[in-house]
C-alpha cells in the first residue's frame, strides 16, 4: 500500500479509499466485514461513509453504514490505525421530497449531525468531516464558523467538501483564511477517466469540472477524492451501459486506449483507471466501492501497477 497527506500536518491515508456506501444495506454484514478485513491486512486505512448511506435501499434509514463500521472497528480494536472519514448535508427530512429538502449545512445541523456520527461510529473523533453538498440557503460564514468550532474541540481533524464547484471551494476557503479558520483541505466528487459533458447534470452530485481541475492544480497540498472512478462497472461490463452524459467525441477513442494500455501491461481496463488516477499530478484518491473480496482484490491491484510515461501520455492526449 501507498499513502499520501491528506494536507494536515501528521495526517496520512493510504491511496486507495475504500467506500462503504452499501454496507450494512446492498452488502450484508459478513460480506462486508470480510471486505473491510482484506482492505486493513493489504494496507489500508482509508474509508468513506456518511450519515444518510444507504437510506435509498429498501427498509433502510441511511445510518446503517456507519453503524456497521462503528461494531467492526469495535470488534477489530483498529481505530487508531484508521482515517475514517463521514458526511453532513445530504440527509433527507423525512415526509418530505428529496433532494429538495435535505438537513443542510445550518450550524445546528453540523452540530447534532457530528454527534451523531461520533456515537453510530464509536469513536471521540471523525479524521476527516465533509460538508456531502453545496446549501445555498445557510451562509458559508455560519458553515464553516461551525466546522472550525468542532476542529477546536477536538471532535474533527480535518474539513472536506463534496458536490460543491470551484467557486464555492474557493468561497468557503477564502473566507476560512480570513478568520483563521481551517478550511477545505479535500473534495470529493464524481471523476474518472472518461469525461462528461460540460453540461453534464448528475443532479445533486458533481463532477471535477476544469475550473475544479485547475484550482486544485494551483494548491499540490489539497487532494481530489475521486468517487465512481469505475463508472458502476462500465469500463468492463456490457450490461452496464456508459450513461448519456459520457457520450463525447473523445470518448471511443479514450476507450481504445484504454484498452491498449491494458493489453500491454496484463492488467484489468479498471486497474488501468485506477493507476491513472493515483499517478495524476492533481493529487488524487480513488473512492472505491465493492460488494465482494474480489471486486476489492481487483481494485488492490492497481497498486502494482504504475503506467509509464509514454503510456499515461497517450491517456492523457486520446481524443
Amino acid at each position: 500500500m501507498r499513502y499520501r497527506s491528506l494536507g494536515v500536518d501528521g495526517q496520512s491515508a493510504s491511496v486507495l479509499c475504500l467506500g462503504a456506501m452499501t454496507f450494512g444495506t446492498t452488502v450484508d454484514e459478513e460480506t462486508s466485514t470480510a471486505i473491510l478485513d482484506r482492505f486493513t491486512e493489504a494496507g489500508g486505512t482509508f474509508i468513506d461513509t456518511s450519515n444518510n448511506y444507504a437510506f435509498w435501499a429498501p427498509g433502510a434509514n441511511g445510518y446503517e453504514s456507519e453503524e456497521l463500521l462503528g461494531r467492526w472497528t469495535a470488534r477489530r480494536g483498529n481505530r487508531d490505525d484508521l482515517v475514517l472519514a463521514t458526511k453532513l448535508g445530504a440527509r433527507p427530512v423525512p415526509g418530505l421530497p428529496f433532494p429538495e429538502h435535505i438537513e443542510g449545512l445550518s450550524a445546528r445541523a453540523v452540530r447534532e449531525a457530528a454527534e451523531g456520527s461520533l456515537r453510530r461510529l464509536g469513536t471521540d473523533r471523525l479524521d476527516l468531516y465533509y460538508a456531502h453538498v453545496a446549501d445555498p440557503a445557510t451562509p458559508v460564514e455560519e458553515t464553516m464558523g461551525a466546522f472550525a468550532g468542532l476542529v477546536a474541540d477536538g471532535k474533527v481533524t480535518a474539513l472536506g467538501c463534496s458536490n460543491h464547484s470551484a467557486a464555492q471551494l474557493a468561497d468557503a476557503n477564502d473566507l476560512a483564511a480570513d478568520r483563521d479558520w481551517p478550511g477545505y483541505r479535500c473534495i470529493q466528487q464524481r471523476h474518472s477517466y472518461l469525461r462528461p459533458r460540460p453540461d453534464a447534470d448528475f443532479g445533486v452530485q458533481k463532477h471535477a469540472d476544469e475550473a475544479l481541475l485547475s484550482y486544485l492544480a494551483a494548491r499540490p497540498s489539497m487532494a481530489l477524492l475521486a468517487y465512481s472512478p469505475l463508472l458502476g462497472g462500465s469500463y468492463c461490463r456490457p450490461d452496464r451501459p456508459l450513461r448519456a452524459e459520457y457520450e463525447r467525441p473523445e470518448t471511443k477513442a479514450r476507450l481504445a486506449v484504454l484498452a491498449e494500455v491494458a493489453e500491454e501491461t496484463g492488467a484489468t481496463v479498471n486497474q488501468v483507471v485506477l493507476a491513472w488516477l493515483i499517478g495524476h499530478p492533481v493529487p488524487t484518491v480513488p473512492v472505491v466501492g465493492a460488494s465482494s473480496v474480489a471486486q476489492l482484490e481487483e481494485s488492490l491491484g492497481a497498486l502494482d501497477l504504475v503506467l509509464d510515461e509514454e503510456q499515461r501520455r497517450r491517456l492523457d492526449t486520446a481524443a
